[in-house]
């Protein structure tokens, strides 16, 4: 069988080619564009597709999947956001996704974005570039003895808190149920608008739905202290970026790391560098010389993407033996 694997990178297409042609059953072929409106006709006639994070995969787009006689959609993420599942479930496709991979990758890139803009590592960086070496602007701060906000405390959440907990740092969390492992590190639960007012570091770790959709909205930002340190490297919608970008206008907050960003779909893993980007929300959101934004790379290492490509592999074979693992969101239809 040959399958179809929308949004794939250079880097990941050798791992991914690889990783089917050890099953000796299956060859994958490799697009670097994403599925959506647009591309999803080039899905038919393959009863598998492969998607990747920043699909669309609405009713519209499974429509048309489902019309080409595609049966399964092996989502190459643990995100899925983006599958109208219900739509699926009438269609009567099959929708897997990929429910763990290393928790580290993640929480390493966020205490990545959260010291380079503490120690202004952009900004020095491109001064000696310049060969300027003033040290002007360039002043951070100790995270030892400081407080550590942690909203969300699953696998990635406890990963970040084991490095604050290294650092020295007062651990405050925030999640439906406390995580044990969180607790013997010295964490106390709190509710959020208490972890936000007392953070001085704020990372976001939660899934996105609809219950926590704007989870840092325009009160949760003026609750939080001016000079504190905002991290998200989990859902570009957990946060009200227009809300934000008045905060940062007004001269808040210490730094704002992003990952992610809620309109990332269609800017995101592509080269934008020769075009007008339409969203002056994000525009705007750049020029800020406290802001760091990144293109949704935390996930993007070596071990995390082999995890996720086995895991998909895996999913493609659990779906042939009519085989239903933790990874199944729709299952076949009986």
């Amino acid at each position: 069988m040959e399958i179809l694997a929308f949004g794939v990178t250079a880097d990941e297409a050798p791992l991914l080619e690889r990783a089917f042609a050890r099953e000796g059953r299956h060859e994958v072929r490799c697009l670097d564009v994403f599925l959506g409106e647009d591309t999803a006709p080039i899905a038919a006639g393959y009863e598998v597709v492969s998607s990747s994070v920043n699909a669309d995969l609405g009713g519209r787009v499974l429509n048309v999947l489902a019309a080409g006689g595609t049966k399964l959609i092996a989502q190459r993420s643990t995100g899925f956001n983006n599958i109208d599942l219900d739509a699926a479930r009438r269609l009567g496709l099959t929708v897997s996704r990929v429910s763990y991979y290393s928790p580290h990758s993640v929480a390493e890139f966020a205490w990545t974005l959260a010291m380079a803009v503490n120690r202004r590592i952009v900004r020095a960086s491109n001064r000696t570039r310049d060969f300027d070496f003033r040290l002007n602007g360039l002043m951070g701060r100790d995270m030892r003895g400081r407080t550590a906000g942690v909203l969300g405390t699953g696998k990635i959440g406890e990963a970040f808190t084991r490095i604050a907990h290294g650092f020295g740092m007062r651990l405050l969390g925030w999640d439906l149920a406390p995580n044990p492992a969180c607790v013997e590190l010295g964490m106390t639960y709190v509710e959020k608008g208490k972890l936000l007012a007392a953070a001085d570091l704020v990372s976001l770790h939660v899934p996105l739905m609809e219950a926590t959709r704007h989870l840092i909205d325009a009160e949760a930002l003026a609750s939080m202290k001016d000079d504190a340190i905002l991290v998200n490297s989990s859902r570009g919608g957990l946060i009200d970026t227009e809300a934000l970008v008045g905060e940062l206008r007004a001269g808040r907050f210490e730094g704002v790391g992003l990952d992610v960003y809620e309109a990332e779909a269609g800017v995101f893993f592509l080269d934008k560098s020769l075009e007008a980007v339409p969203d002056d929300t994000l525009a705007r959101l750049i020029t800020f010389p406290n802001v760091l934004v990144t293109s949704h790379q935390a996930y993007y290492t070596h071990d995390a993407v082999g995890q996720i490509i086995e895991a998909t592999v895996r999913n493609v074979g659990d779906y042939l033996a009519g085989r239903r693992s933790e990874n199944t969101l729709v299952p076949a239809p009986a």
